[in-house]
């Protein structure tokens, strides 16, 4: 189902909670209200202002910041930043997580939490892949680094070898039967195998038969998609406004792992999940902006084939595919014009490997974080519960 867009002007939470609690009611009711109420609503007011502000400012990126490693990290700073909100309001509520039809809406969260987990994982083996990526492209531009004066047959024979390493890399690992379509490597755990200590002792390279070789993040992001509706009138009401955050939550935990899984390398992964935007939320505009987005750069024919929509990806493969078509063109002696071309190329190749040199392990480390929060946040969440029983 696509989405739909909302034009108008932000709709406060207050006056939407009260238009979907007067539906198909003729009378208008006069309540008051005591203060825990109105702390209440106006915590609940505050969390959906603040989805829509981060977001906003997601959607508002320009066409060279935006599905880059700097807006992922932005993205997922967002979503950390709501889903600190959100655990204060479970914490703020703990006493009706329990009562129905709450308890159905938070397990509902829970049950999520669990698939979000492992898309965490499998994108994390996406950035690992990208980092394979830098040892052939650190051998194409230091064989036609500036420091190289001369360029010749030895040196494009050694980057056409490293070229076909590379290509071999980005294929799709479910295809190739690679090393990441077995094995995936789970957050926390400490693995004591030899191929443990052969990595750089900055990242944790721990296993994990959790994700095994058929597994989908397509799959388990229409899973999250599933039964994800707006809550009912009645729903609303018997939970005093609390189901519209939880609602919130879910919808900004499963639209923030599509977007990564867009963006990076992860098996499986597919971007058409059958999902809608709710029109009637104040945060629905720059969800909506920021789908259409993402998926009009997937429809561009340079990226149809991409290992991922991450902007340094598409830069690394323009690059690569640029430096093959020069090397298959040369012809020795090579012209001055040639040379420069071959230079220009490599400098390109070289300006975009610092970027991923420089981004991926924040990045790695922001998603370890987006892990954990999800699974304290989670393990806070079903100690309410327990508690209440």
């Amino acid at each position: 189902m696509a989405p739909s867009g909302n034009q108008g002007s932000p709709m406060p939470f207050a006056t939407f909670r009260r238009s979907i609690l007067g539906i198909g009611n003729d009378q208008v009711y006069s309540m008051e209200v005591n203060n825990d109420s109105n702390s209440q609503e106006s915590e609940l007011e505050l969390f959906q202002k603040q989805v829509f502000n981060r977001f906003h400012e997601l959607s508002a990126a320009t066409a060279d910041e935006f599905l880059s490693l700097r807006w992922i990290r932005k993205l997922l700073d967002a979503f950390l930043s709501c889903l600190e909100e959100f655990r204060v309001i479970l914490c703020n509520n703990k006493a009706q997580l329990s009562k129905p039809p709450l308890e159905r809406l938070v397990s509902d969260f829970f049950e999520r939490s669990i698939k979000a987990l492992d898309i965490c994982n499998a994108t994390r083996d996406g950035i690992e892949k990208i980092r394979l990526w830098q040892k052939p492209l650190e051998i194409v531009v230091c064989a036609f680094g500036s420091q190289q004066r001369v360029m010749g047959e030895g040196q494009f024979r050694r980057v056409r070898k490293s070229l076909m390493d590379l290509a071999l890399l980005m294929l799709d690992e479910k295809e190739t039967g690679s090393v990441f379509s077995h094995r995936n490597r789970s957050f926390g755990r400490q693995n004591k195998s030899k191929e443990h200590h052969q990595h750089h002792p900055g990242h944790s390279r721990s296993l994990s038969w959790s994700v095994s070789q058929s597994w989908s993040a397509a799959k388990q992001l229409q899973l999250m998609a599933n039964n994800l509706v707006p809550p009912r009138a009645n729903e609303i009401a018997a939970t005093n406004g609390l189901a519209i955050p939880m609602f919130t939550m879910s919808f900004v935990l499963m639209f923030v792992l599509w977007a990564l899984v867009a963006a990076i390398p992860c098996q499986d992964r597919g971007l058409q999940i059958h999902f809608s935007i709710p029109r009637q939320f104040s945060w629905c505009t720059p969800f909506y902006l920021l789908h259409v987005r993402i998926l009009d750069e997937s429809k561009k024919r340079e990226r149809r084939n991409s290992n991922g929509l991450l902007k340094e990806i598409y830069q690394i493969e323009k690059s690569v595919r640029h430096i093959t078509d020069l090397v298959d063109a040369a012809h020795f002696p090579l012209m001055e014009e040639q040379k420069e071309e071959v230079k220009q190329g490599v400098q390109e190749l070289s300006v975009v490997c610092e970027v991923c040199k420089d981004g991926l392990d924040p990045l790695e480390r922001q998603v370890r974080e987006v892990f954990r929060k999800i699974m304290g946040c989670r393990t806070e969440g079903l100690e309410f519960l327990g508690s209440a029983n």
